[in-house]
């Protein structure tokens, strides 16, 4: 059987996204390396203990890891059959992680709230994947 047949026509722009994300954790984890020279935290440590802008950009870089498989599996479950759909909440989720790391980055952990309308990326793909389901499950 050939992908280009199984998967819908406009999954193209899901692959794009996923690019658009593996951009994202290089800046992020860029960063990092940066503020380890910058603030002299040497691996493995992940934490400072004197600098709060190192920790603060450390945890930029981290929560997107924690939360990253995650929307990698309901992000490709949705644009199964939602792919642009799919596509335009995925890249509101990554434009998001910037607009949250760049918040944290200035050392105020409040700031990274700048990024909280990437929700409507993460949770809308989560609601595009539960909607597949009932859709297999002939819910619907």
């Amino acid at each position: 059987m050939d992908m280009l047949t199984v998967l819908p026509s406009n999954f193209g722009y899901a692959i794009f996204t996923y690019l658009y994300s593996w951009i994202m954790l290089g800046y992020l984890a860029v960063k990092v390396g940066a503020a380890r020279k910058k603030y002299d935290v040497k691996y493995p440590t992940m934490y400072s203990d004197t600098q709060q802008v190192f920790n603060c950009i450390q945890r930029a870089h981290q929560n997107t890891l924690e939360v990253y498989s995650q929307w990698l599996v309901f992000q490709t479950i949705a644009a199964l059959l939602y792919p642009l759909s799919a596509s335009v909440l995925g890249a509101i989720w990554v434009t998001s992680r910037f607009s949250y790391a760049w918040g944290y980055y200035t050392g105020d952990p409040s700031k990274r709230m700048n990024g909280a309308y990437g929700y409507i990326g993460y949770f809308g793909v989560i609601f595009l994947s539960i909607s597949v389901a009932l859709q297999l499950l002939g819910v619907f």
